[in-house]
């Protein structure tokens, strides 16, 4: 692969046609390549993996050798939890620039670039453009490659978190009055939890779902769920006739008890007006001000496939700033060992604790998953998820590169 350029044209140009017919696994060493021509002496590509505690170094030819980095107790790391680059000066020596890859709001890793001595000013505006468009590379070269897929993952998913993860749609979105941000646990054996958006214009789709079981027979009613949502969806149905159509499928190709509980909600980000059909699931929560509102009283329907009558439509008039949380059961009922429920007091608290403390939205569920994990010693009893949309709370600004 010829990855010479003009000493006249721009380097992050260049790596812009190289990369047209770039394999996924020649992305590290052209990446290297065109940041020395921006002034790097090394540059090296790290991506988070599923679980996101580490930063996992992409090899190459020529690429530095690195090890793998703690999220939560480096410098990368920083920059990857509040998206914003991180410099650790010279000192008589070479100073490294530590910057977030974003796919629009989505963290994918973190680009490393060492330059000999001082930081010049304009390298790090060079820097975020380089840094983005590696994003948008490696992104891309996923789609048809396994190698960062591989990369990513610290040990062996499960079959049932492969077909999951491969169900997700990025886990943020950022507009100018939107924020959408989730995380699931277990990463690595994740089964019958997922969720699911879409952004249409003012309308923003929501899915929140809880598929009954575990492990792979949980996964597939997932599956199956998930895809008939978004055929009635894009075929235009209103919130009843997204769940009747979703729990027809259900019902007719799981026998049994088999059935999954779910939030399906649809927000006007014109009027914040927030709609929702509730099957068998925890009601969404509101944090406001500070603290916890519960939305008005509305009757709940039954679970998707157990053939039940239409849900009742249910709404509530958002204000700006406030924070919208669907979630499965498997949040706020996480035990202690000594059997205490995780609860939603504790859940709205540290979402207002993340926010005091400047976390951007997908470090806060982040964060957030961390504590159910640790409040229950590192072992779940029940999948976790949980989606925050926030509504004109300005910190969408956050996550822009």
């Amino acid at each position: 692969m010829d990855t010479s350029t003009p000493s006249s044209e721009d380097p992050i140009r260049a790596l812009l046609r190289a990369s047209h017919q770039l394999p996924a696994t020649g992305v590290a060493a052209v990446v290297t390549q065109h940041a020395r021509w921006l002034g790097a002496r090394e540059a090296v590509v790290y991506l988070a993996d599923y679980a996101q505690h580490v930063l996992v170094p992409v090899p190459g030819d020529g690429v530095p050798g690195r090890h793998e980095l703690t999220i939560d107790g480096s410098l990368a790391g920083r920059a990857f939890r509040r998206v914003d680059p991180v410099l650790s000066p010279a000192h008589d020596g070479p100073a490294t620039l530590w910057v977030p890859l974003l796919d629009g709001a989505e963290r994918v890793g973190v680009l490393e670039l060492v330059v000999p001595g001082e930081l010049p000013p304009e390298l790090e505006d060079d820097a975020r453009t380089l840094a983005s468009l590696v994003a948008e590379i490696v992104v891309t070269r996923d789609a048809y490659s396994d190698f960062f897929s591989r990369l990513r993952r610290r040990r062996a998913l499960s079959l049932a978190a492969e077909i999951q993860w491969d169900l997700l749609p990025p886990l943020t979105y950022a507009s100018d009055r939107l924020v959408v941000t989730g995380a699931l646990e277990p990463a690595y054996d994740i089964g019958g939890d997922t969720f699911d958006y879409a952004v249409n214009g003012p309308l923003v789709d929501l899915l929140v779902m809880d598929a009954v079981g575990h492990g792979l027979p949980a996964a597939l009613l997932a599956g199956a769920a998930v895809g008939s949502y978004r055929h009635a969806r894009r075929d235009g149905l209103d919130l009843p006739g997204i769940a009747a159509a979703v729990d027809t499928v259900v019902a007719g190709q799981f026998t049994g008890s088999r059935f999954a509980t779910a939030v399906i909600a649809r927000l006007d980000l014109d009027t914040g007006v927030l709609r929702w059909v509730n099957c068998g699931h925890p009601d969404p929560l509101l944090v406001r001000d500070g603290g916890l509102v519960r939305p008005p009283a509305c009757r709940p329907g039954r679970p998707l496939g157990l053939q039940a009558a239409e849900p009742d439509l249910c709404q509530v008039q958002l204000q700006p700033g406030d924070r919208v949380l669907l979630y499965t059961d498997g949040v706020v009922e996480a035990r202690s060992p000594g059997g205490e429920f995780f609860g939603e007091e504790r859940l709205a608290d540290l979402v207002v604790r993340a926010e005091l403390a400047g976390d951007p939205p997908p470090e806060t569920m982040r964060r957030l998953m961390g504590s159910v994990m640790n409040h229950q010693a590192g072992r779940l009893q029940d999948d976790a998820s949980i989606v925050m949309v926030e509504w004109r709370t300005g910190r969408e600004e956050q996550l822009q590169p």
